[in-house]
């Protein structure tokens, strides 16, 4: 089955004008990230020299993808929005709110009865507005849309931050807030900054360990969680041809990890190739015949430092495998060297469980590569060491799998099979062996490892690599084992050195499913939403205040944030997901992960009433009770990692008025404004040392809000003296017409 094949057939019928018009205009040749995005200017926007990682630009993106922890949010806010149905095809995945625990089909029966509520009020308002529904077990969001709805040359946003996976299939996919969600979905122009262009050039063939994942793995040591702010990643090059299009899913997913708007990897024969391998033969064929238009111009491959604002080259026939962590994804090292930063680090060494699977890592090619080291291992009665847990990325991975008998091979090695779902990547485990939150070691093929991110325990150290690497460090049960020169001792004592993986890129045999696990919208449907008032999983909205028109005067610190303030910090996932759709009851999580400056401890911040450390939203919600506002204050890239908006919508719930900076993560900063958020920059970023635990502080110039103009922050401290300081703000008019609405969806609705 095709999905929208008029909509995709519209995309190409226009792309390759507008693209040539585009030229015209600018007088030079363009990269394909420039290509898609002048092609899909919202109505009446002119193609100008925009200036990239500054200009406002309005677009018009073709479809949208939520899953359903985000979802959630962003239906309620349709619902407020006065539409009677999406305007773009739209759709909504049910992948997060799904609990690792003892298998694929008792966690699935067991989520459906735990999350039923939510199931039905998602079901029921996509049917109500025209949105395909994917079922519990169906599979992980980006998975999904890679099988079904990626296509080259066409533009998506999803409210997940690792929608960028699309991107492997030659889409601009954007990971955003639900409130820009709401946007496309009501037809109107959706705002997005002028990206920069990381142009990454890939020469070479990858071969032996080494893996898609390791070129992200690179990458991310070089530009850091923050180098990509602001910026689209563009592969090209020989090398980019030989990746499978699953393979550059994997690289444009973890984009995110560098905080990139996206990633992109241009059309070739690999994409019309699983096209064709997913059912969808027509695109493939359609997208063939504009190849030129869904590729870079020639010039810009001829001289890319010319068309990119940086410039990285990668030989794919150098590249180690790498693994990356704990606790962040940019702390990369290649397998060479990575025992000796374990001893040197006093890594907890014993390896004790291999995850494979998430978004990033759950392909068939994923699954055929890793198998290949287990079943050699196996058969060489070499014994696996660690706990071993594989998630396929869908159903119609699962059904093949089992049917090419990789998950029987997997099971035989003492694996266990869960849902076709995000589980522990998103830190739905219920993981029983670390309830005294001991030291420990993990190695996933995921995406993310922040602390806390998988299980709950701060003191796991959760490591990043390819299933292939997962695999053979799950059956050595040892971080310091290199399967490129170590060997492993078998059931006899004899040694046995791990052959290079081997694999497909797609089933020789096709894929198959019997039930995909899709439920589309009804024609006719005449859906009421009921949502229990008493409901302790879901709350209707009510819209956020307007700004009063005034400065804000002697706000208190709520809390002065010290190092890295991720979304999973802000607002955790893991048993917080149940209340996605009930924005009192998920307040109560606001910032409990965020280190306390003044005393090195979480969700403990000084009431300056009682002069008692507090939980931090007890303290929110007190000064709330009293009509007060409060400010946060922390350090670089606040807000990074995933899109939820949960983490900009809490401070808003409870009050907080301004979250003051160093620099913001971009999806963040964006969900801030979208409602009705004040988010502020130091200036001089020194000025962070000057916030006091006890501060009253004043935000003055409001009444005189204007793009490009900056505001005066005062602190009264508590000896009576005060400091002063500039902030700086990237809003602009549109996005100040917001902050006065109260937010943007009250903006919509004058």
């Amino acid at each position: 089955m095709i999905f929208d094949i008029e909509m995709i057939r519209r995309v190409y019928t226009d792309l390759p004008e507008r693209i040539n018009k585009a030229k015209e205009k600018l007088q030079r040749p363009l990269t394909l990230t420039e290509k898609i995005l002048f092609s899909h200017l919202s109505p009446g926007v002119p193609v100008l020299h925009y200036k990239r990682a500054s200009d406002y630009v309005d677009f018009a993106p073709d479809r949208v993808a939520m899953q359903d922890a985000t979802a959630q949010m962003a239906l309620l806010q349709l619902m407020n929005s006065g539409r009677t149905t999406v305007a773009v095809p739209s759709t909504v995945h049910c992948d997060h709110l799904i609990q690792a625990y003892r298998n694929a089909e008792s966690d699935l029966e067991t989520a459906s009865v735990t999350n039923r509520e939510v199931y039905d009020f998602l079901r029921d308002v996509s049917n109500k507005y025209g949105i395909g529904f994917w079922k519990p077990g169906a599979g992980i969001i980006h998975q999904v849309v890679l099988e079904n709805y990626a296509f080259p040359g066409g533009m998506m946003v999803g409210t997940d931050s690792h929608t960028p996976n699309a991107g492997g299939l030659g889409m601009i996919a954007i990971g955003v807030g639900g409130a820009d969600a709401v946007d496309v979905m009501a037809g109107l122009p959706w705002e997005l900054k002028m990206p920069k262009l990381i142009g990454v050039k890939l020469t070479g063939r990858l071969s032996g360990w080494s893996a898609p994942k390791d070129v992200i793995l690179k990458l991310a040591g070089i530009l850091t969680v923050k180098g990509g702010t602001n910026a689209i990643i563009e592969y090209f090059g020989e090398g980019a041809k030989t990746l499978s299009a699953t393979g550059k899913g994997t690289i444009c997913n973890m984009g995110a990890e560098v905080g990139a708007t996206t990633s992109i990897f241009p059309f070739d024969e690999k994409s019309a190739q699983y096209l064709e391998s997913t059912g969808r033969r027509e695109v493939a064929d359609e997208a063939r015949r504009i190849m030129e238009h869904l590729q870079p111009d020639p010039e810009v491959l001829v001289n890319p430092e010319r068309y990119y604002d940086q410039l990285i080259e990668i030989d794919l026939s150098e590249l180690e495998p790498h693994i990356n962590g704990p606790f962040t994804p940019d702390a990369a090292y290649t397998i060479s060297e990575f025992s000796e930063v374990v001893r040197m680090n006093n890594y907890p060494r014993k390896m004790e469980v291999g995850l494979i699977g998430s978004c990033t890592n759950s392909s068939y090619e994923d699954l055929t590569r890793a198998v290949s080291i287990v079943k050699y291992a196996r058969e060489q009665g070499v014994p696996v060491k660690a706990q071993f847990l594989i998630n396929p990325g869908s159903e119609q991975i699962r059904y093949t799998a089992e049917r090419d008998g990789i998950l029987d091979e997997f099971g035989k090695a003492g694996a266990t099979i869960i849902a076709n779902a995000c589980g522990p990547c998103i830190g739905q485990w219920k993981r029983d062996d670390v309830a005294d939150n001991r030291p420990n070691s993990i190695v996933t093929s995921f995406n993310r490892n922040f602390a806390k991110r998988n299980d709950g325990n701060p003191n796991t150290h959760a490591f990043v690599t390819s299933p292939e690497l997962v695999a053979a460090l799950t059956i050595a049960g040892d971080l310091c084992f290199n399967p490129l020169t170590d060997t492993l001792l078998n059931d006899k004592g004899e040694e046995v050195k791990l052959p290079e993986p081997k694999g497909f890129e797609m089933p020789p045999r096709g894929y198959e499913v019997k039930d995909a696990g899709y439920l589309a919208p009804s024609a006719d449907a005449a859906v009421e939403v009921v949502i229990d008032p008493h409901s302790s999983r879901l709350q209707k909205l009510e819209p956020f205040p307007a700004w009063d028109g005034k400065d804000y005067i002697n706000l208190p610190l709520l809390i002065k944030v010290q190092g890295k303030c991720t979304t999973d910090h802000i607002s955790m996932a893991g048993p917080w997901l149940r209340y996605r759709g009930h924005l009192d009851n998920i307040s109560d999580n606001m910032l409990i992960g965020a280190v306390n400056s003044f005393n090195q401890q979480t969700n403990a911040v000084l009431d300056p009433e009682t002069l008692e450390y507090v939980p931090v939203p007890a303290l929110a919600r007190k000064f709330k009770s009293k009509g007060v506002g409060s400010v946060v204050v922390a350090e670089e890239n606040y807000g990074e990692g995933s899109s939820r908006e949960h983490a900009a919508m809490e401070p808003r719930h409870l009050n907080v008025k301004v979250i003051l900076v160093k620099s913001f993560a971009r999806i963040h900063e964006t969900n801030l404004k979208k409602q009705g958020m004040l988010a502020l920059t130091f200036v001089n970023k020194d000025d962070y040392d000057k916030v006091q635990e006890r501060d009253k502080i004043s935000v003055i110039g409001l009444t005189g809000f204007a793009p490009g103009k900056n505001l005066t922050i005062e602190l009264l401290h508590s000896d009576g003296t005060k400091d002063r300081f500039e902030a700086s703000h990237t809003y602009n008019e549109q996005q100040i017409e917001w902050f006065k609405a109260g937010s943007a969806l009250n903006a919509m609705r004058k």
